[in-house]
Order: C-alpha cells, then sequence, then structure tokens
C-alpha cells in the first residue's frame, strides 16, 4: 500500500511506536495501566501503542494542575491569548502531517482531516480575540452612592472528554477557550485515537516552554471509560466537558451533577434536511451527499434523514441514486477517494445491524449497503454507503447509527416536515432546502426546528467555529466554540461597591440602632 508520507509525519509529530499516555506539558509520566494498541482503520495495521493512565497517576496531574491554575490565572487574559496566537501559528505549520495523523488513524478523508486542524487553526484567532473582551456589565445600583457591576472568573480545572470522530478538533475548541479565560486542561481523548492527542501535546508544549507557561495547564491522560469515571467523580475538576453518545452523556451528567460540578455535553444528532418543492435541488442533492457520506457518517452532524415533499420525491431519489453511484470508496488518504473506512469492527457490526433492522421494519433499499472486500480495501473496515426510504417511527430511524445510512422519508405540508424534524429525540442540526420565504421563516420560527442548530440551503454537516455548537434535548444542552460559549469555561460574580459615608439597604429595610 502507498505510505502517504505517514512514517514521515509521525516522526515530525514526536508519535513514536510505544509512548507515554499521561502528560503534564513539561513532562511525559509512567504509570502501571495496561498498554492501549492504535489501529488504523484504513488498513488494519498497528500505528503505535500508549500507555494507559491508572487513577494514582491521575490524581498527580490533578494535583500538578491545582498548582498550575494558581500561577496561570494571574497572567493577564492577552497575555495568555498570545501564548495561543502562537500554538495556532504553531499547528499552520504542522497542518500537513497532523491532518494526515487524524487521516490515518480515525479515517476520515485527507482533505477533511485537514479541515479539522484548520478549525483548531481558527478557534485559536478566535480565542485571541476572545482574550480581550471577557466583558462583564456595570448596572444602576438602586441606593446612591452605590456601583454595581458583574465580572467573570476562571473556574479552574476543565476535564476534558473527546470522541473519535474529532480526535482533535474539539479538545481545541474547549482547551484555547479556557486557557484564555484563566483554567487548565486535563484531556482524555478517546482511546480509539490516542495517538494525535500525543502529536497534539507534543505541539502544544513547545509553544508551552518557550512562553515559560507553568507545568500542569495542557495536561493528557489517555485511557478507556474506567479514567474518564474517575476523572468525572473528582470534586477539583470544576467543569467537564464530555463529547460522544447519548448513553456516555448520561452516565457523566449523573456523575458530575452528585458532586453538584458543572458539566457541557455534547452528544447524539439524528439530523434531518428538509427538501420542499422550493428546492434548489442541485444545491440540496450536494448538501445531502457530504452530510450523508463525509467522514463515513460517523459526525455528529451527519445527516441521517432526508424529508422530502412528495411531489420531488421521485426525482430526490433518481438523483441521489446517480450521486451514489459516483462515490469512490477507498484509502482516505488518497485524493481521489470520496469516503474511506469505520473506526473499526464495532461500528461496522452496528452498521450491518442497522441495515438488517430496516428491512425488519419494512424498509427497501434505493441503495443497498454492504462491506466491502478485495482489491483496494485493506482492511475490513469499509462499507457501501446506503440509501433506505422508511417511516420516521421506525425504532432504527429514531436511533442514530454513526455509520452511511440515508432515510428517505416523504411529506405532504411544511408544518408536516417540520413536524417529522422533530419527531426524534436528539436536537443537534438540522436544514431546510428552500428559495420559499415563509417555507424559510417557519422552519426558524418558535414553532420551527428545535434543534441547536437550524441552517437555510446548507446542510447539517461542516459548522463554523464562530457560532455557539450544540444541541438540545438528547443531545444535551450545552454550547461549544464561537459566540459566548466562552462563559461556560468561567463563573460570574455580582459585585457592589458602596462609596457613600451611610449604609443604605436594598429595597428601602430600616434597621436603625
Amino acid at each position: 500500500m502507498q505510505n502517504f508520507g505517514i512514517q514521515e509525519a509521525l516522526t515530525k509529530l514526536g508519535v513514536s511506536s510505544t509512548n507515554l499516555g499521561a502528560s503534564t506539558g513539561k513532562k511525559w509520566l509512567r504509570s502501571a495501566g495496561s498498554s492501549i494498541i492504535s489501529y488504523s482503520p484504513v488498513d488494519g495495521k498497528i500505528i503505535g501503542r500508549v500507555q494507559a493512565t491508572d487513577e494514582k497517576t491521575f490524581h498527580k496531574i490533578v494535583t500538578q494542575a491545582q498548582s498550575a491554575f494558581k500561577a496561570w490565572r494571574q497572567v493577564p487574559a492577552p497575555k495568555r491569548g498570545e501564548v495561543v496566537r502562537q500554538i495556532g501559528d504553531a499547528l499552520r505549520r504542522n497542518k500537513e502531517d497532523l491532518g494526515k495523523l487524524v487521516s490515518y488513524e480515525m479515517g476520515k478523508s485527507y482533505q477533511e482531516g485537514l479541515g479539522e486542524v484548520q478549525e483548531m487553526i481558527d478557534i485559536c484567532d478566535f480565542a485571541v480575540g476572545l482574550s480581550r473582551q471577557l466583558n462583564g456589565m456595570t448596572m444602576h445600583s438602586e441606593r446612591p452612592l452605590h456601583r454595581m457591576y458583574e465580572q467573570y472568573h476562571p473556574l479552574g480545572i476543565v476535564g476534558i472528554i473527546s470522541a473519535f470522530n474529532f480526535p482533535v478538533a474539539v479538545w481545541a475548541w474547549n482547551s484555547m477557550l479556557a486557557w484564555v479565560c484563566g483554567d487548565v486542561c486535563i484531556w482524555k481523548p478517546s482511546e480509539k485515537t490516542p495517538l494525535c492527542s500525543i502529536a497534539c501535546q507534543n505541539i502544544v508544549a513547545k509553544v508551552f516552554a518557550k512562553n515559560n507557561v507553568p507545568e500542569g495547564v495542557s495536561c493528557i491522560v489517555n485511557g478507556d471509560y474506567k479514567i474518564g469515571q474517575v476523572m468525572c467523580a473528582n470534586e477539583n475538576i470544576a467543569l467537564v466537558s464530555a463529547t460522544g453518545s447519548v448513553r456516555m452523556g448520561k452516565a457523566v451528567g449523573k456523575t458530575v451533577s452528585e458532586r453538584l460540578g458543572r458539566a457541557l455535553l455534547e452528544l447524539g444528532g439524528n439530523n434531518a434536511i428538509i427538501i420542499t418543492a422550493n428546492a434548489n435541488l442541485d444545491i440540496a442533492i450536494r448538501g445531502a451527499l457530504f452530510g450523508a457520506v463525509g467522514t463515513a457518517g460517523q459526525r455528529c452532524t451527519s445527516t441521517r434523514r432526508l424529508i422530502i415533499d412528495e411531489t420531488i420525491y421521485d426525482e430526490v431519489k433518481v438523483r441521489l441514486k446517480k450521486a451514489y453511484s459516483q462515490l469512490q470508496i477507498g484509502n482516505p488518504l488518497d485524493p481521489t477517494n470520496h469516503v474511506g473506512p469505520l473506526i473499526d469492527q464495532l461500528a461496522v457490526k452496528a452498521y450491518r445491524s442497522a441495515l438488517r433492522k430496516v428491512k425488519e421494519e419494512g424498509g427497501s433499499f434505493v441503495v443497498n449497503g454492504g462491506v466491502l472486500s478485495g482489491k483496494g480495501f485493506t482492511s475490513e473496515c469499509y462499507v457501501k454507503p446506503a440509501i433506505a426510504e422508511v417511516k420516521n417511527h421506525f425504532n432504527i430511524v429514531q436511533q442514530e447509527t454513526f455509520a452511511p445510512i440515508l432515510y428517505l422519508i416523504k411529506y405532504k405540508t411544511i408544518e408536516e416536515a417540520i413536524e417529522l424534524q422533530n419527531g426524534v429525540k436528539q436536537g443537534l442540526s438540522s436544514s431546510i432546502m428552500t428559495n420559499h420565504m415563509q417555507e424559510m421563516e417557519k422552519f426558524l420560527s418558535h414553532g420551527g426546528s428545535d434543534c441547536g442548530i437550524a441552517n437555510v440551503n446548507i446542510g447539517t454537516s461542516g459548522a463554523e467555529i464562530g457560532g455557539a455548537f450544540g444541541g438540545e434535548k438528547e443531545t444535551g444542552g450545552g454550547r461549544e466554540s464561537g459566540s459566548d460559549s466562552w462563559k461556560v469555561y468561567m463563573r460570574r460574580q455580582t459585585n457592589t461597591i458602596n462609596f457613600g459615608e451611610t449604609l443604605p439597604l436594598a429595597q428601602g429595610i430600616k434597621f436603625d440602632i
């Protein structure tokens, strides 16, 4: 198989065949944890091994992070922003190599790998500007010679639990904002993509060393769900930001809430595009295609359902079938391929199960799925994107399957379409394809989409970092990335100052002695 420069990229990123998995920034720590093996879904080969973090080592890291926070919070926010600016520059220099590693370890196309690193660069740029805009507000007091205002202070330690499908970007969304806010971070990456975390820590460590950043501002702890449980239960971690399945999010939320900590949850999606009779079908087909097959359907914003006006349903079906026939599936590092592999055999099993359940519940296939083998498919993780005609109430349609399976559903009225769109437990991303103003406004109104993201004439996938990212219902309700998402990484404080010579009480209460 063509190497595509993977080994050279690993060397430049400081990733070896065996790696320690716990770090406080300045040094890597040995622990008693077992070895995590990273297999590439591209060819099934072992990329490297990472030592998992045991509980004892985790607590050492927490202690170091606590110490670092005391110093880091005293650094002026614009100075913290300057460090993040340099991280953005370092990511620019390492973009191609890190993009290759993301593609090879996770399985997404190289172009998507580059795009993910670009998201990291973009959030760095956003955070640099934010470092001079951590604004509070002033208010008028009801008492004479009093002043009131609000200000924001850093929380402390932010725990970050990320998923395999975006092995570097989601960490950056959280950490860059947390760092300019004055927090310190402990990152538990997915055990399916541990080498990406090693590479990121190496990049950041060089920048931190150059700027004399305290040891413990950037920490990582590799391991499985057990070390994640330890993180969630630790009372010294002020905020746990977790990205993953609904099942995982419920466990995280329960553990963190029991100790009255804060949780930011970004969980599953069951995203739909409504295609109306007034849509530009060239745009609609393109948006649906990328949304459904990009990252092999393993994005939380992947398009799962197409809700199509019955008058254009057959035309959309024919055009989609033609578009799917032109997809190239294979090694994601090869730029001629559109679709890479699923992450592992568990994902393939879930994909097969979903195909079977579609038939069991009475659905039919427009484009048949199946596991691919033979020439060009160098692992058992390559599958064929499928399209099925279903009803929205089917149990399998109500679930999120992390695979390239697209469900087609008919509707008669725009009101019915919106009801179908909202008729799932998840509420992350949604879209409508229309050039009709009233349809657009109904979709965006109070009675419209109930998702955290609602788009017009673009797909469900591919959010920009300038806007707040997150969803409602079982998606968790959290918000990351842009807008005022920074506030979740800080604590709000109301301040009242009396600069007079007396002590008037609020609400005009009299208390004379």
